[in-house]
């Protein structure tokens, strides 16, 4: 009897809704924010003054290292995050990711060469695969399921349209003061700020998963129900969740796959296509613009894109975004002047921010409750490590070619041949329009 009357009380405390959360959903926005500005400052000044720190001109492979590591460590942490979160609770992962980066601006400051800012990406991805992956999981655990296309897209809105900012201001101030101290300042102010809101006033979102789990199992849940996939246990292990959302179900394998091949265009887009404009005659600060268009359209576009998803499903924007940003990028090599690399960056923008959200919530559709963190961290450990596979293989190609021109046609076929690869594999996961 008690137990009921505790289960009950339980219900009743930790109502999902965003109106009903709305003070934590903001601040899971604002760490979110921070979190895109530590990211957004790499965006512009790294790639264009690679030269300062060391690398020979036309060394392509090697300037990618840094998107390597930072990939490599990103997906793997996603991964540990998710099942981390679920043992120890969605704060204390994020308040590790803050304090993973406190080494970064230090590292930076008093770089002696360039191996000093691969390692300092090494933290960067400790910060963003904490911090970042429990902003997405939180907003998740509070929100009901005909919410999350908008969820998603708020996130990933404050989180791209930081990493746009973050790539205009430090352009701006790496003109007033110098890259390394720019750099410095920026990044210890926005660590001190995040990690004091975070301690202060986030609070730990468990509690809600937890109780959306119960409800499932006791027939209480009065929201739409998702179809579960088959084959898989209740309390599942880490190794099973990573294989069930890796390869077996067809499903969960298409939006992986989705998500390697939009990081492979990011990374693309991170370093070479400044160095592409930069190559051009463009300096930093007209660099910064175009970099930041392409940030601030793929954030502001969320705020609609992930909307636009709880009305007609998760799989026509993926698919469109998809096939947008490919249309993006290969246009790229095909004009010239700054606006017309502008309206390119718009294009990649609006394809981003209609399939990033959408793949996210997905994955959250037809994940149960009970290892959805889990599934969350297997998705984004697979999609952040298109990170380090795009950095070795655009490295390659333009390193081959000595011009990168190549690299961005050789990412608009893998972006078209994703998106195709989707429409014919994967299911509509939203819970009311599943089949």
């Amino acid at each position: 009897m008690s137990g009921q009357i505790d289960a009950l009380m339980s219900e009743a405390m930790y109502i999902r809704g965003i109106r009903a959360n709305l003070h934590q959903f903001v601040q899971q926005a604002i760490q979110v924010f921070f979190v895109g500005l530590m990211i957004g400052m790499e965006r512009n000044v790294l790639p264009v003054l690679s030269e300062d720190f060391g690398i020979p001109k036309g060394s392509f492979l090697f300037l990618m290292s840094f998107v390597v590591s930072f990939g490599f460590v990103k997906g793997i942490l996603n991964f540990i995050a998710g099942h981390l979160s679920e043992r120890i609770g969605r704060k204390k992962v994020l308040l590790l990711g803050w304090l993973g980066a406190l080494p970064i601006p230090f590292m930076i400051l008093y770089a002696p060469n360039w191996g000093w800012i691969v390692a300092a990406n090494i933290f960067l991805g400790v910060n963003q695969g904490f911090a970042w992956s429990m902003t997405v999981t939180s907003k998740v655990d509070i929100t009901r399921a005909e919410q999350r296309g908008f969820a998603t897209g708020v996130n990933e809105f404050a989180g791209y349209a930081a990493v746009g900012i973050g790539g205009l201001v430090t352009g701006y101030l790496a003109r007033l003061y110098g890259p390394r101290e720019a750099l410095f300042g920026f990044t210890l102010a926005v660590i001190g700020l995040a990690s004091m809101i975070a301690f202060f006033f986030v609070k730990e979102t468990l509690p809600w998963a937890r109780t959306e789990s119960r409800e499932h199992t006791n027939g209480t849940y009065a929201g739409h129900q998702s179809r579960w996939p088959m084959g898989i246990s209740e309390h599942p292990g880490t190794w099973e969740v990573f294989k069930l959302v890796s390869c077996k179900h067809a499903t969960f394998r298409a939006l992986c796959q989705a998500g390697i091949a939009n990081k492979i265009a990011d990374a693309l887009l991170w370093v070479l296509f400044p160095v592409f404009l930069h190559e051009r005659g463009l300096g930093l600060v007209q660099i910064g613009w175009i970099t930041a268009v392409y940030g601030l359209v793929w954030g502001a576009s969320q705020l609609l894109t992930g909307a636009l998803s709880d009305i007609i499903g998760r799989k026509p924007p993926i698919v469109a975004g998809l096939w947008l940003l490919c249309l993006g990028i290969a246009a790229v090599t095909l004009v010239h002047g700054i606006a017309a690399w502008t309206i390119c960056a718009v294009i990649m923008g609006v394809g981003m921010a209609l399939l990033y959200p959408n793949l996210i919530a997905s994955v959250a559709d037809i994940a149960h409750p009970n290892w959805r963190s889990s599934a969350l961290g297997t998705y984004r450990y697979w999609r952040d490590t298109g990170y380090a596979i795009g950095a070795i293989l655009l490295g390659l190609v333009a390193q081959w070619e000595q011009d990168v021109s190549m690299a961005f046609l050789l990412t608009a076929i893998l972006l078209g041949l994703s998106g195709w690869y989707l429409a014919i594999s994967a299911e509509e996961t939203h819970p009311n329009l599943q089949r």
